[in-house]
């Protein structure tokens, strides 16, 4: 793809995100969010392979169903009520249908079965994008209508911390754990965005950065499934030592990151009332937790029995930067006794 074209598109898609993000009518939020799907589909498939056509073509079905049902219910809403502000919705019904709108195209259980699917015909770099920025928009969304007391918010978000973790239970495939291990983030998300937005948008910015981080050393040590990472200690000793970390802070295990989303988001349901659902989700995190150290396992403590012949992988000059992921994993394992400060800020 020309480096041109690429960044067009990225800007695009840019502009489209934004654009959901600053909207108070329903109309230019619906228009950010299809600019948003159609700046991404050439991203996908720009490897020409049958798989990446595969997958944008389910991807492109699933966010048009979910567009034309956000339309359907902004034009219902519009014909009822003469609003059109994203804020001025009340009614229970339609704050369902969109809510439902939105778990579509955000992935949440049990609309999720798009979602492997599509993560498994993209390279790591577009499965990035598509598990962090294209999730911003939906989010930005649903944190404007303000669902006061939705049982329905609450289902979405217990349905998806259980199937995230279920799923990937038995998957081989990095990419499909990964989008499992998405949808149960979402899942903690979800659960507190009517009580807390400035804590649903904590919980956000922790998964991004864990994400991120998680994606990149992927690329960098070139696996796609489980069994690939057993030679992932010859191409880069320190990157598979600080591995495990990011995927435990990715678990929710203390003292890591990721932690501490979890624990605020379980202190504020029980504040709520809601201790049998707080006490669900961390069953569910269990599952999680599973795949995860499983991933650790088998980077860290198997080793594939052919020895490398000629100069390791790790002794020649790495050609990814490398500085990014630095920060990202910093971030990932360290901000803990930042909590504080993390909680004011977000707050603001």
């Amino acid at each position: 793809m020309s480096p041109y074209v690429l960044v067009l598109l990225l800007f695009t898609l840019g502009l489209g995100t934004t654009l959901a993000f600053v909207s108070s009518h329903w109309l230019l939020a619906w228009v950010g969010l299809e600019i948003n799907t159609l700046a991404i589909l050439p991203l996908m498939v720009r490897n020409h392979h049958p798989r990446a056509v595969e997958a944008a073509t389910k991807y492109f079905l699933i966010q048009a169903g979910g567009a034309a049902v956000l339309l359907f219910a902004g034009v219902t809403n519009a014909w009822l009520t003469g609003q059109w502000g994203i804020q001025q919705a009340t009614s229970p019904i339609f704050i369902g249908v969109i809510s439902i709108a939105l778990a579509l195209k955000l992935g949440l259980a049990p609309l999720h079965s798009w979602m492997p699917e599509v993560f498994q015909g993209l390279d790591l770099n577009t499965g990035l994008v598509l598990a962090t920025w294209q999730k911003l928009a939906p989010l930005a969304l649903l944190f404007q209508i303000q669902p006061a007391n939705s049982p329905l918010l609450i289902f979405l978000g217990l349905a998806s911390t259980l199937i995230g973790g279920w799923g990937g239970l038995n998957q081989t495939q990095l990419r499909k754990i990964l989008a499992y291990s998405s949808i149960a983030q979402l899942g903690w998300v979800v659960l507190v965005v009517q009580f807390s937005p400035s804590l649903a948008t904590l919980a956000v910015l922790v998964y991004i950065v864990a994400a991120a981080a998680t994606f990149i050393i992927l690329k960098l040590v070139k696996s796609t499934n489980i069994n690939m990472l057993a030679v992932s200690w010859a191409k880069s000793p320190a990157l598979v030592a600080m591995a495990p970390l990011v995927f435990l802070s990715l678990a929710g295990l203390p003292p890591l990151t990721g932690f501490m989303p979890k624990w605020l988001i379980i202190e504020e349901l029980s504040k709520q009332g809601l201790g049998p659902a707080a006490t669900l989700a961390v069953l569910t995190a269990l599952l999680s937790l599973y795949y995860y150290l499983r991933i650790t396992y088998a980077m860290t403590l198997t080793m594939f029995p052919n020895n490398f012949s000629g100069v390791p992988p790790w002794r020649l000059r790495p050609l990814q930067l490398t500085f990014p992921l630095a920060c990202l994993v910093t971030g990932t394992i360290s901000v803990l006794p930042l909590t504080p400060a993390a909680i004011a800020l977000v707050a603001l």
